[in-house]
């Protein structure tokens, strides 16, 4: 949900407060890290000094995509093709991708060859592209309203969506070309009821748990995380475990430790996040007493949460104080401690992502409509801005490959 929606008669907009004109964020001036002999002289040299000796090879170009809202004034036209250096983190556009409507999130395929993208419309949909010659494979519905979320099964057999509007989530096969098959699943969230404030369920997010086995959908509209099982022939979901948040809380992203055991839950209406322990077994998810965004009073709308690979820092998007804060993660995974927040670059940063490698970290500004790149210091865990965001309309979404 869009920072700042307050519930209606009709429901909860994820779109009221898009706010695309806004204009770019002030970028905050950061100083060059320290080095050991001789200031370096180029930002090359001094993202060099944090970083590990790569080789030519991994320093060439990498894919960004951008995803956006297509329906909306100031808007995008389909999904943004860039690249990005990936020691300096620099952006260069490369067009876009037409043909998908309201592509908000995005998700690539193991394989790296076909992207997928939800259509956040009324009448849902998915879509398949192909973006080695921009071609769009195909869209199928998801059966829902309003998806805004959906990831590949590690199996790169289904792709798996949520559906805000109508909280329910859905499942597709995918073919050997990468292009979508008919639904196999939806499936409706029905109970509990819903949340103070909120008429109704409202999946926000679903993933798979890393060892595989279950499928975990966040429903911010009934505070609750639903654990599936899929069946890895069928496609279909067989729910297992409910875990709920406290009342009000409004889960919106859940993102795994790298031990499999632990879990984090950003909550965005009492701007909170909570320490989730996790049993691969079963697929139940236990939620921990809510903790502190260190944004202040109100709420800041906390957006998305991640992890580091090696499980030592866990970073969270807030998009009303323009910010990320940082975490250090303590006890083997089962304790959060805040460190700090920065700048997060732009405005309304909603959505952040890492690169592959885990030395950049992208953040999609929506009001700004910019994309803010930081490098990640692997040993301090400490965010440093990469230069001047690279702009692209309403950006919700940044993929880097």
């Amino acid at each position: 949900m869009d920072s700042g929606a307050r519930a209606t008669r009709g429901g909860w907009s994820r779109r009221r407060f898009v706010g695309a004109a806004a204009g770019t964020a002030a970028v905050v001036a950061v100083p060059a890290p320290a080095a050991p002999r001789a200031a370096p002289s180029t930002a090359r040299e001094r993202v060099a000094t944090a970083r590990p000796q790569r080789g030519a090879a991994d320093e060439s170009p990498r894919p960004l995509y951008v995803g956006t809202y297509t329906s909306v004034d100031g808007g995008g036209t389909g999904i943004g093709l860039a690249s990005y250096d990936p020691v300096t983190g620099r952006i260069t556009g490369a067009g876009t991708l037409t043909g998908v409507a309201d592509p908000s999130y995005l998700a690539m395929h193991p394989d790296g060859r076909t992207l997928y993208a939800v259509d956040e419309r009324t009448e849902g949909g998915v879509s398949a592209v192909r973006p080695a010659d921009r071609h769009v494979l195909g869209t199928r519905s998801t059966g829902g309203a309003a998806p805004c979320h959906l990831s590949v099964h590690p199996t790169g057999r289904w792709l798996l969506s949520a559906d805000y509007g109508s909280g329910s989530v859905a499942v597709h096969p995918i073919e050997k070309t990468g292009a979508l098959g008919e639904r196999t699943d939806l499936v409706t969230h029905s109970s509990p009821a819903p949340g103070p404030g909120r008429q109704g369920p409202h999946a926000h997010q679903i993933v798979t748990s890393p060892d595989g086995g279950h499928v975990l959908a966040v429903d911010l509209g009934t505070d609750t995380v639903h654990s599936y099982r899929l069946d890895p022939a069928e496609g279909t979901l067989t729910e297992v475990a409910r875990a709920r948040a406290r009342a009000g809380a409004g889960p919106r992203h859940l993102t795994f430790h790298p031990d499999g055991r632990h879990a984090y839950l950003a909550d965005e209406v009492d701007n909170t996040v909570a320490v989730c322990a996790y049993e691969p077994a079963t697929g139940r998810l236990t939620i921990g007493a809510p903790q502190s965004t260190g944004t202040g009073a109100g709420t800041s709308y906390p957006a998305q949460i991640l992890v580091t690979a090696n499980g030592a820092y866990a970073y969270l998007a807030n998009r009303g104080g323009n910010s990320i804060t940082r975490y250090a993660v303590e006890a083997d995974g089962a304790r959060l401690r805040l460190i700090d927040t920065v700048p997060a670059g732009g405005d309304f940063p909603r959505q952040i992502a890492f690169s592959p490698d885990g030395g950049l970290l992208f953040a999609a500004n929506q009001r700004s409509g910019t994309v803010s790149v930081f490098h990640v210091d692997t040993g301090t865990g400490e965010l440093r801005l990469a230069g001047e965001p690279f702009s692209s309309p309403v950006a919700v979404c940044a993929l880097p490959l």
